[in-house]
Formats: structure tokens, sequence, C-alpha cells
């Protein structure tokens, strides 16, 4: 697995530095979902090769009661980090996750993007992964219930390494999701 970065408490100056070394998309919902915020950035990568798994974080409100934490990962296949961070063992979301219908669609920089429940996950989240544009997209959502909102809401998904967005990102606290063993 590549090192994982430090992560980067939510600014503008963090996302710029995030974006210029990228070699995978910075996903962001966008809009945004009603009283939701990007609370870090986070990646896998070195100054040789770049970063080649980038993770957005974001807070909201659940759609049951409290706070939901949802982290937005890109990865190159082989890397692991969202497999890390959804508490899977192992570099990808096994065999067979993608046996029948998707679970979730979205659409990714303007495409249609099917998404499965990851199984074998902790109970405690919610995972989804597909696949955009060459690359593994994974969303991982806390708490459990707060999947729900990826597979119903119609999330459109903007890669933030485009250089025709001038996007004002509402950021809020950092993520404690973002200090988490992966």
């Amino acid at each position: 697995m590549l090192p994982f970065q430090p992560p980067h408490h939510p600014s503008q100056a963090a996302l710029d530095m995030l974006r210029r070394s990228a070699r995978v998309p910075v996903w962001l919902p966008w809009p945004l979902p009603p009283s939701w915020l990007v609370t870090g950035f986070a990646g896998a990568g070195d100054e040789r090769s770049g970063i080649r798994a980038s993770v957005v974080a974001l807070t909201g409100p659940s759609i049951t009661h409290g706070p939901a934490d949802m982290l937005v990962i890109a990865e190159e296949p082989g890397v692991g980090l969202g497999a890390g961070f959804a508490g899977l063992q192992g570099s990808d979301p096994g065999a067979g996750f993608d046996a029948g219908p998707p679970h979730a669609k979205i659409d990714a920089r303007g495409h249609p993007t099917a998404l499965w429940c990851a199984g074998r996950v902790p109970e405690d989240r919610a995972v989804y992964v597909g696949e955009a544009l060459g690359n593994w997209l994974w969303t991982v959502a806390w708490p459990a219930e707060a999947g729900c909102f990826i597979a119903l809401a119609d999330l459109s998904l903007r890669d933030l390494r485009d250089q025709d967005q001038a996007l004002d990102l509402p950021f809020g606290a950092f993520s404690p999701r973002l200090d988490g063993d992966v």
C-alpha cells in the first residue's frame, strides 16, 4: 500500500495542494446536500509518483438524528485506501461485490455511475463502491443509516481537479474520521 499522507484540515490551500498532486479524481458531491460541510482532505502516494488515492471528508445531518460523516475516495486499483476506511481486508471490495443490479446510481463528472454495497464491513458504517474514470470510487458513511443518503440522494460528483470551477466550498471543523487507522 502507498503511504497515507497526514490529513489536511479543510481549507482552500489544502484543496489546492491536493488538486495539484492528485493523479486520481478529487470527488465532491456538488451541489452539497443542505447543511453539509467539507471537513478535510487526505491522500495516499508519494512525491515521486503523486497522490494516487484522494479522500474528501464531509459532515452533515443524519437522516435519523445527530451528525453523519462521509468520505468520498478515488483510488487507483491496488492502492487499498478505500478498503482500509471501509474496514475490509485487502486492497479492493473483494470478488463478487458487483453481483446483481447496483444498489445506487450517481452521476460522476457527467457519467452515470453504478455503486454496490460492500459486504463484510463493520456495522457502524455503510460502504458503496464502484468504478469511475478507471479508478475505484468509494463512499464510506457513518452511522450506517447515513448510507441511505447515498442510495436515496441524487448525488452528482465533480472532480475538483477540473479547472472550470469556482466553487465557494463551505468548510467545517476537521473530521476525526481522517485520523483513523487505515
